[in-house]
């Protein structure tokens, strides 16, 4: 049977452009090689698409510096990317793309649209599920139409913040100190601030309007923080993995804790009370049906110390880096990184069979 080709995209222009090289380096280790040819496509911050030659290039950093560029065509007659180095253009037929991007321009459906136009299989959830996970202000109106607990919130726009006193007084009318202040499009605790007075909200929500023009402002929960894996869709059941427990050596688990404090660690199979983590796992997989998910997505809670299950957000291309919990959370119920890998791959084949 000859080999199939996949595109695999990374880096992109959202916050989170370094944690997508790092997925995809791990992801690029672990697809079988004698089962597919792999067509390397890095996007800078700046939006610029170019060939990469070796996974080595994106471990060291050295592929922004190529001068051949690769793009993926939309349209459908052709699935191709398109390799342009000087003045001649190469067409590379493409038989899945598998998009490692977090955050904007990438995991928000702006890719999975581009997929659909040129009507080539891609691994991970569709245009519905990527656009709505990656809000936190409409995932959590569905959410709330599940009649999921989740942290009470309320919604401002940029343009909401020329009168600033305004929108504090609402914040205060609705909610008691602290809040957390949250970009409603942002991966990866970008532009997220918990806010312990008055004196900080505004400064926290000019924080937040630098990475999205809609403002999400939250109760503060006290609680663990808790997150679940889940694979499927379509023909196959979704599955929930464990759970997972995030100890943030930060007051919260904020950027900067996530990726590189050595304090912060990560626990699989936390002790939980009582019927918490089946209703975690359940949770997960209802949310996951209701944005019409499919492939993979992590889905993460807070269980409070009398057992109540909170909804927090939904990542709909999860981390995949050698200490990300989604792998980690399928690799202790014994489908380790290859496993998953080949999985996510067939998925996006069946979907369009």
């Amino acid at each position: 049977m000859s080999k199939k080709t996949v595109a695999v995209l990374f880096g992109g222009q959202s916050s989170e452009h370094e944690i997508s090289c790092l997925s995809a380096a791990n992801i690029i280790h672990n697809i079988d090689r004698e089962a597919y040819d792999l067509v390397l496509v890095g996007i800078t911050k700046e939006g610029h698409w170019v060939k990469v030659n070796r996974v080595e290039d994106i471990e060291d950093g050295s592929w922004r510096e190529s001068k051949v560029g690769a793009v993926l065509s939309p349209d459908a007659t052709e699935q191709c990317l398109m390799i342009h180095e000087q003045a001649a253009i190469t067409r590379v037929k493409i038989d899945l793309v598998f998009p490692i991007l977090h955050g904007l321009y990438g995991e928000d459906g702006t890719i999975q649209g581009l997929c659909k136009l040129a009507r080539i299989p891609f691994v991970g959830c569709g245009v519905t599920a990527s656009a709505v996970g990656m809000d936190k202000g409409v995932a959590k109106l569905v959410v709330h139409s599940l009649g999921i607990r989740q942290a009470d919130f309320l919604l401002v726009t940029s343009r909401e913040l020329k009168d600033m006193c305004a929108v504090i007084d609402r914040t205060e009318d609705r909610f008691s100190y602290p809040v957390f202040v949250k970009p409603c499009n942002a991966g990866s605790s970008c532009g997220v601030t918990k806010v312990h007075k008055r004196e900080e909200l505004a400064e926290a929500l000019r924080e937040a309007a630098r990475f999205d023009s809609r403002i999400l402002i939250e109760e503060c929960i006290v609680g663990r923080e808790i997150e679940c894996a889940v694979l499927g869709g379509g023909a196959r059941p979704v599955q929930a993995s464990g759970v997972g427990e995030i100890l943030a050596a930060a007051d919260f688990y904020d950027y900067d804790a996530k990726y590189y404090n050595a304090e912060s660690k990560t626990v699989v199979d936390p002790e939980l009370p009582e019927g918490s983590a089946e209703e975690v796992r359940q949770s997960a997989i209802r949310i996951f049906d209701a944005l019409d998910g499919y492939g993979l997505s992590r889905v993460d809670f807070f269980v409070t110390a009398a057992g109540e299950v909170i909804f927090n957000e939904i990542n709909t291309m999860p981390g995949f880096t050698a200490i990300s919990m989604y792998p980690m959370l399928f690799a202790a119920r014994g489908k380790d990184k290859k496993t998953l890998v080949k999985e996510l791959m067939e998925l996006a084949f069946e979907r369009e069979a």
